[in-house]
């Protein structure tokens, strides 16, 4: 039996060949992180209005300053001498937030409008503070506040629209990118893509990224974004050609990493994980990927951690959890794989893997009314379902039935799924779907 599960391991290799392990429904490329990278593209004119109008040669004089002190602390020796000047408060607080002095740049936002009311810059700052720390709902509200006074501003759109997916409201973050934003804010692109994959709107996010991509084919935030769209539509030369497109963003590498470990390319595939991760060290496809090839190599124990970090990431992605349930049965933990398998079964009680895998555990530990029951149940949801047709080989070999668990097991391993051919063990990629498009 032993054997037999783990010839089991070594066949998940080619477990996600599709990224349906992989849809990111939380955090994933909506990272704050990301975000950051991005943020001086669309600070709606602070930059410029405060240089311009507010301050004159203060700011100018600040980025001269030489001696070791930063621009910042120059004009907060300023603000000491005159601490009512509210042009000094409001640049030294846009300074503060271009140093990623988060902290300070609030206080002083606070300062301001403790001696006169906030004027839109300001209160746009704010939430970019809001945002950059990751407090999305306060950056949601200030944003939200500021649309009835500049409704055609792009770069609060685009802003407004960040908050909102990283608080899930997907749907809002989408209604607020239209093509305006997209060519004012070319990375808007991107986000209107990552908003409709989670939403499930697979051919919609591919139609509207085609059309961008055309237009800014240097934005690889974009083509990254796509190449994990259409990993899921199942478009594999497409993914492909976005990945290689994506120069070195995290996405576009992970569904590289992918598309290898589809192929049971192991040290290629963890060559592309290990780059996404350098970029991100927490982008959750890069990390589950890199967990799943350790576990197609023999070692659960070493893939439990990236697997584990994966999970929590994602929050409620079902090919994550099941991964970790069969690496902690790999390992040997039998009330570890339990438990998460459980897991996954509250996360969508209609999917036969889960069950299956339930039923794979009742069998090892001698629960034979309940695994029959588990069995019967994975295969009325899905005939094929890899995991009960392993839990009927073990049975078979508990009762000393070799041919018929050979038989079973050359079916379970080589028999072609679906119209796209592949074997049950291929198609364990599809784990991960979260919810079925």
């Amino acid at each position: 039996m032993a054997k037999l599960v783990q010839r089991f391991f070594r066949r998940t290799a080619n477990l996600v060949r599709q990224s349906d392990w992989s849809i990111d429904r939380g955090l994933g490329p909506l990272s704050a992180r990301s975000f950051n990278a991005s943020l001086q593209a669309v600070i709606f004119g602070v930059e410029a209005s405060v240089r311009a109008e507010l301050i004159g040669g203060v700011m100018a004089h600040a980025d001269g300053v030489e001696g070791g002190s930063s621009g910042l602390e120059t004009l907060l020796g300023y603000l000491d001498a005159d601490p009512d000047n509210l042009s000094l408060t409001a640049a030294a607080a846009t300074r503060a937030f271009e140093e990623g002095r988060l902290d300070t740049a609030s206080m002083l936002v606070d300062r301001y409008g403790e001696r006169a009311s906030l004027p839109a810059d300001m209160r746009n700052l704010r939430g970019l503070v809001a945002l950059s720390s990751h407090r999305f709902d306060l950056a949601a509200a200030q944003f939200e506040a500021l649309l009835p006074e500049r409704p055609d501003d792009a770069g609060l759109r685009f802003n407004f629209a960040w908050s909102k997916a990283m608080l899930q409201d997907y749907a809002g973050a989408a209604e607020l990118i239209d093509q305006e934003v997209i060519s004012a804010v070319p990375r808007a692109a991107a986000l209107k893509v990552q908003v409709l994959h989670h939403m499930g709107r697979l051919e919609e996010a591919l139609e509207e990224g085609r059309a961008a991509a055309e237009r800014f084919p240097q934005e690889a935030g974009l083509m990254g974004a796509l190449s994990a769209v259409a990993i899921d539509a199942g478009d594999l030369d497409l993914a492909a050609a976005y990945g290689k497109k994506a120069r070195g963003a995290p996405d576009g590498l992970a569904t590289l990493g992918m598309l290898e470990l589809g192929h049971t390319n192991l040290a290629a595939a963890a060559q592309q994980f290990d780059k996404a991760l350098n970029v991100q060290a927490d982008h959750a496809r890069a990390l589950l990927g890199r967990g799943l090839v350790r576990l197609a190599a023999g070692d659960p124990e070493a893939a439990i951690p990236d697997i584990d970090r994966s999970a929590a990431l994602f929050g409620d992605h079902l090919g994550s959890w099941l991964a970790a349930g069969w690496a902690r049965l790999g390992a040997g933990d039998i009330a570890g794989a339990r438990k998460t398998f459980e897991k996954a079964l509250e996360i969508d009680d209609t999917f036969a893997e889960t069950h299956g895998a339930l039923a794979v555990l009742d069998v090892m530990q001698r629960r034979d009314a309940d695994a029959r029951r588990r069995i019967e149940v994975a295969l009325r949801l899905d005939k094929n379902c890899f995991s009960a047709a392993l839990a009927q080989v073990l049975c078979l070999q508990a009762q000393g039935k070799t041919a018929s668990a050979n038989r079973i097991t050359s079916t379970a391993l080589n028999t072609p799924v679906g119209p796209s051919g592949r074997t049950m063990g291929q198609a364990l990629a599809q784990f991960g779907r979260l919810k079925k498009f």
